[in-house]
């Protein structure tokens, strides 16, 4: 396959996922470089991951398939992140230290400054900036003004939209909700009375009677 071919492919597919305006620049981080990239399933811990080693044939990239354009656009630009700063400094620096938050952050001004993020995401991408998050994941101003692009946002239900002590669903578990532990509520698991913390932002369900 020749670069044109390949790029238009690419091309191709990412226009399904992304916002148009960024999919050549992703096409070409990707092209550019030997990596594996992938849209996969939705996993309810994780919205992409990083990985390499040596049963790997190339570095890995994968990303949930559901994201909204924006949600998969910044995804891609952390997961990259991960992957530029392992090439530049190596495998053993910290998963998000000081040298994945250099690299995250010279791949996501670019994006700010190139006019084409709606206001509110810009801003909330300046505001996380501040102080670097591990993902937007953990940074919950971030998480909800991208939130706001789903497709679905009004069927969703968020676990700090409940009243304390509603039962809730989640991965198939059944909870309680607890107090706020800071950005997480510490929840207990009905079956086997553990405590987790879980975020604020997490998708939940309820019985059908209780909607």
């Amino acid at each position: 396959m020749n670069n044109s071919t390949a790029f238009e492919q690419h091309q191709r597919i990412l226009q399904k996922y992304l916002p148009l305006k960024f999919v050549d620049a992703v096409v070409e981080l990707i092209l550019k470089n030997p990596l594996e990239f992938l849209i996969v399933a939705p996993r309810s811990t994780k919205l992409g991951d990083f990985r390499y080693g040596p049963s790997l044939k190339r570095p890995k990239i994968t990303i949930n398939g559901n994201l909204n354009p924006y949600s998969f656009l910044i995804t891609t630009l952390h997961e990259l992140a991960h992957y530029f700063a392992h090439l530049e400094y190596g495998g053993r620096i910290k998963a998000h230290g000081k040298e994945w938050q250099k690299t995250y952050q010279n791949l996501i001004y670019p994006t700010i400054e190139s006019g084409h993020l709606p206001k509110d995401i810009e801003d909330a991408l300046l505001k996380s900036l501040v102080n670097v998050k591990a993902s937007s994941c953990t940074d919950l101003n971030l998480m909800r003004v991208l939130r706001a692009y789903d497709s679905n946002v009004n069927e969703m239900l968020y676990l700090e939209d409940l009243e304390e002590n509603t039962h809730f669903e989640l991965n198939g578990k059944w909870f309680a909700k607890g107090k706020l532990r800071r950005k997480r509520y510490l929840c207990c698991e009905l079956s086997t009375r553990k405590n987790y913390l879980v975020s604020a932002l997490a998708e939940v369900k309820l019985k059908d009677n209780e909607r």
